[in-house]
């Protein structure tokens, strides 16, 4: 029996990227008689990865340039010379190259929807308004264009189930972004109480105004006046530049706030390093509708740590944090400090321990279950 060739490949993740290689990639590696093909945006190559798994860096480019729009021809090009039996496409901008291959070579196509873009587009700053409504249409006519040659739909969130139009009925699977223990991992010790100890904040992951980085800078202020000992860590990306530098700015004459990152990516275990490093988490999302009804990645990250957070008020993340004390759920914007550092202080987080089902291991049953039948392989 011939190797099945499976290929990953989204156009601005990097290949190290948690979804789709230490998630989707490691998870498919353990399918017997298979090889695992990686195609992503340039980045360090992992070390102590499966025989079995290939990484392909074939994307380099600044986010808004005119070398965006000319990859696709590499990335067929790419296609022609792997000729992999099963494509799981990232992105909306690879699915129309992927088609024309899949057709032509009778391979299959799935389509992991990480984001609904159209939604984003839409309701996010990004870009100018006109500009917004035109590039949404276009991916929206991608996306529905394929739907119909597409084998099955991977969703990181359920969510998307009720948002997207082109999903035919029944023909997807949910896959969350939950924590894969990495291989260092220990449980830690719960329940967790902060009464005196000092107060480490993180911030980490997307730096951008629409996760709220400045909010966590206010508020790491705002506790830091009334008790000296408070330090926040952001560590994490920014693609935007003016984002950037402002929060550069702000923070030049504030000690007690480090920057880890910033203009270039963070490998995630250094990111996992600093949620082991720090005692209170920040979700200081910002109201809309694009996340309003999805799960931050980094809360399953947090509860896998114990890392108690502090929450903007969201009644889906209201549900999960108070169902296993993971944490406080505030308003940002409208914040007594007084009050909320003794709430700090007092409460008592993950009173019943480590929920199980924010792990990857069942998400990785799921998929495996999927693909065998897809691939014909046991």
């Amino acid at each position: 029996m011939s190797e099945k060739r499976i290929l990953i490949a989204s156009l601005l993740k990097p290949i190290n990227d948690t979804r789709m290689y230490e998630k989707l990639g490691l998870s498919l590696s353990k399918l017997s008689e298979t090889q695992i093909h990686i195609v992503g945006f340039q980045a360090p190559q992992p070390y102590g990865t499966p025989q079995n798994l290939y990484f392909h860096p074939l994307f380099n480019f600044k986010r808004l340039s005119l070398s965006r729009f000319l990859v696709q021809g590499k990335y067929e090009q790419l296609l022609h010379e792997l000729k992999p039996d099963l494509i799981i496409a990232c992105t909306h901008e690879l699915l129309l190259p992927s088609q024309r291959y899949c057709q032509k070579h009778g391979a299959k196509l799935i389509y992991d929807v990480q984001e609904n873009y159209t939604l984003n587009l839409t309701s996010q700053q990004n870009y100018p308004p006109i500009l917004r409504q035109i590039l949404a249409y276009r991916v929206g006519k991608v996306e529905s264009k394929t739907a119909p040659a597409i084998e099955h739909f991977l969703l990181a969130e359920q969510s998307y189930a009720d948002e997207l139009r082109f999903l035919p009925q029944g023909d997807y699977t949910v896959i969350g972004n939950k924590y894969k223990q990495a291989p260092t991992y220990h449980v830690p010790v719960t329940p967790v109480r902060l009464r005196e100890q000092p107060l480490k904040l993180l911030y980490s992951g997307t730096i951008s105004e629409l996760y709220g980085i400045f909010e966590a800078v206010e508020l790491a202020t705002s506790l830091h006046r009334l008790d000296a000992s408070t330090a926040l860590t952001i560590i994490g990306y920014s693609s935007r530049q003016q984002t950037l530098q402002q929060l550069q700015q702000l923070i030049s004459n504030l000690p007690y706030v480090q920057l880890i990152g910033g203009d270039k990516l963070v490998p995630h275990q250094q990111i996992l390093q600093s949620i082991q490093e720090s005692n209170i988490g920040l979700l200081p999302y910002q109201p809309n509708p694009s996340t309003e009804r999805c799960i931050p990645t980094k809360l399953y990250e947090y509860m896998a740590y114990a890392l108690p957070m502090l929450v903007q008020q969201n009644p889906l993340w209201q549900s999960i944090t108070e169902a296993n004390r993971a944490g406080i759920s505030i308003d940002f914007k409208q914040i007594s400090p007084e009050d909320l550092l003794h709430r700090i202080r007092q409460q008592q987080f993950y009173s019943f321990g480590i929920p199980k089902d924010i792990f990857w291991d069942q998400e990785e049953i799921k998929l495996l279950e999927l693909i065998k039948p897809i691939l014909r392989i046991d």
